[in-house]
C-alpha cells in the first residue's frame, strides 16, 4: 500500500542537526495519520506522500518548517517565590496564558532569588535532518479518521 491520504504510516527516524550531530533517534516506531492532520510537519508528509514500506529518505527543515524560530519575548525572568520547592534548571513549569492556554516553560538559569524561564520548544531556531525509513502503510479506520490521529499500538491512546 502506498502512502496517501487517510493511511497510516509507521516510521523509524533520526533528527540531528544541519552537522550531523543526533539529536533523537527513535527507540519504538512512530506512527501517524497521514493527510493533513497536523500530526507531522508538512514538509515531511510532503516527502512521504505516495510512497511504500521500505522507502528512505532525508528531509531538511528550516526552523520555520519545524519548530518555529525562536521568540525572545517567551524568555522570561520570574521571582522564585513564585515556584514551588525543588525547582531545578532543566526542569518544566506549565503556565497559563491571557488565553486560558496552557504553556511549557523550561526552567534555564536559578540566580539568587530570580528563575529564568524559557517558552521556546527546545528545538526552535534550528534546522534540523530527518531521516526516515517507512516501516509499514496501512489504511486508518474511520474512527482514527474521525479522531484525526492513529490509534493502537505507537498510536493514541483513549
Amino acid at each position: 500500500m502506498k502512502i496517501d491520504k487517510n493511511t497510516a504510516v509507521t516510521l523509524r527516524y533520526k533528527v540531528s542537526d544541519t552537522s550531523g550531530k543526533t539529536i533523537e533517534e527513535s527507540h519504538e516506531p512512530m506512527v501517524y495519520l497521514h493527510g493533513g492532520y497536523g500530526n507531522t510537519f508538512a514538509k515531511i508528509e510532503a516527502a512521504l506522500d505516495g510512497q511504500s514500506p521500505g522507502y528512505q529518505t532525508t528531509v531538511e527543515l528550516q526552523p520555520q518548517d519545524a519548530f518555529g524560530l525562536r521568540d525572545e519575548g517567551l524568555v522570561q525572568t520570574i521571582p522564585k517565590s513564585q515556584f514551588p520547592p525543588g525547582v531545578k534548571v532543566g526542569g518544566h513549569l506549565q503556565a497559563h496564558g491571557e488565553d486560558g492556554h496552557a504553556h511549557t516553560f523550561t526552567v534555564m538559569k536559578i540566580k539568587g532569588d530570580k528563575v529564568m524561564l524559557d517558552g521556546n520548544h527546545p528545538m526552535a531556531g534550528k534546522a534540523l535532518r530527518f531521516n526516515l525509513r517507512v516501516t509499514e502503510v496501512r489504511a486508518a479506520t474511520t474512527e482514527e479518521i474521525a479522531h484525526g490521529h492513529v490509534h493502537g499500538e505507537h498510536g493514541h491512546h483513549h
